[in-house]
This record gives structure tokens, sequence and C-alpha cells, in this order.
């Protein structure tokens, strides 16, 4: 699917990190964002920066949801693109210091990483389906979610994390095939050890212990890597349905 000038578009997460990135660069493409967040300043900020608009949506929140998609389709019109980048990754062992996990963190890490993505997808593709489609092969639109290589290779203290990423991983093509007769297009990136702010915040030590455990390139992944794919996989009409790793062929050890 070309990404035409003024295509409206929503990016979950986009006041920091990969998401601040992809809605970045899906502006920069010609498309319309809107930026669904829970950090007001930083995402007026990013909103700014993109000449589009932020909406303070909690993803886990249902009618929160709804009213930010309802504001983005009143200024920008139904949108095409969706990318879920919105999430937490807490560190917490299924027992730690002979106390169980708290089911609390475990439920919160779930509905905003799980719940939270299809919750925007779901929602948002009732109105995606009802718009025309862009080109010959009926395309309406592509949703792009965010896993992670924990979904495959959790380590120690990523159980939460790990079950709900391996959760997104494995509703990829479920999705994809509800979707298939409306035209929109499902795919889930599970990106491996990238430059976010939070990581490039850790000492250089460890950022340099991170980058050794990765075969090639020897390095942590570009934000702007991570975007790449988001733009390809629009691009891309003959992907659907498919988890893709973006983690230069790294496989997480336990520790």
């Amino acid at each position: 699917m070309i990404i035409k000038q003024g295509m409206p578009a929503i990016v979950t997460g986009g006041a920091s990190g990969l998401g601040e990135v992809v809605a970045l660069a899906l502006a920069a493409a010609g498309a319309k964002v809107a930026v669904f967040d829970l950090d007001v300043e930083k995402g007026d900020a990013v909103a700014q920066k993109l000449d589009g608009m932020f909406c303070k949506v909690d993803v886990a929140d249902a009618e929160s949801v709804r009213v930010g998609l309802l504001a983005a389709y009143e200024a920008h019109g139904g949108a095409r693109l969706i990318v879920n980048c919105a999430g937490i990754a807490p560190a917490a062992k299924t027992i730690s210091r002979g106390e169980a996990h708290d089911p609390e963190l475990f439920q919160k890490t779930v509905a905003i990483n799980l719940f939270g993505t299809f919750n925007v997808a779901s929602q948002a593709a009732a109105t995606m389906a009802g718009l025309d489609p862009v080109n010959d092969d009926g395309e309406r639109g592509v949703i792009i979610n965010t896993a992670s290589v924990a979904a495959i290779d959790g380590q120690v203290g990523q159980i939460a994390y790990a079950a709900s990423k391996g959760a997104v991983a494995a509703m990829t093509l479920p999705m994809a095939r509800d979707l298939a007769d409306k035209g929109i297009r499902v795919v889930s990136i599970a990106p491996g050890i990238f430059a976010t702010p939070m990581v490039s915040a850790f000492p250089q030590a460890v950022q340099d212990s991170l980058a050794a455990g990765i075969p090639f390139p020897k390095r942590l992944g570009k934000t702007s890597e991570f975007a790449e794919l988001v733009l390809h996989i629009v691009i891309n009409g003959y992907l659907n349905g498919e988890l893709i790793r973006l983690d230069g062929a790294v496989r997480m050890a336990p520790r």
C-alpha cells in the first residue's frame, strides 16, 4: 500500500522510544499521524514535530481507546495505518525470595501489552473495514503490532512480559485471517535489543555487554531500522499474517 499524502495513521506509545521514531517516519512519508500515549508533555511535543495530533489514551481501557479513535477520526479521517508500540517491560520472577510474582503486576503487563494491542487493533479495524479500497488488491489498511524476541526467547525475570508478547505473536495469524475479507493486513514485529532511550541510558559497559551477544551486526538495533521495517511492511502488500524477528540473529540466553 502506498503511503499517500495525508493518509491517516495512528501510533500507540508514540510519545517516546520506538513509537516516536515510527510516528516521525510515517509523517515524513506523508501520513497524518495521531499519537496515542499517556505522557501528555512528550506526546504534545512529538505531535508538534510531525504536524499531527496527540490523544491521551490508555490502551488498556476500551472507552479511552474509543474516545481517542473518535478524536483521530474527526481530525484526520479513518486510519489506514495502525502501529501498536505501547507497552511495558517489568522485571520479576515467578518466585523471588520465596514470594510469588505480584499478580497485579502480571495482570497490568498483560492488560497493556496484549489487551491494549488487541483493543486498538480491533476497534480501529471496525472503522477501517468500512473505508474504500486503495488499490487493485482491495486493500483498506495495515495493522502492525509489536511483539518481542522475548515471545520466543523469554529470559529469567520476563515471565509477564514474555507471556504478553507471546500472545501478541500468536494473535497475528488469526487476526490476519479474520480481517482478510476486509482487505486489512496484519503483521507483527519481534524486535531484539534496540538502542531506545531506556537502553541508551544504561552505562556504556552494560550496552557493550548487550551488543556482544548479538551475532551480526554486533551492535544494538537502531530505532530507525525498526521504523524502516514498519514502512516496508506498509508498502509490501504480500506481507500478511507474519511475525518478523528484527534482532541481528540474536537468541537470548536464559540470563
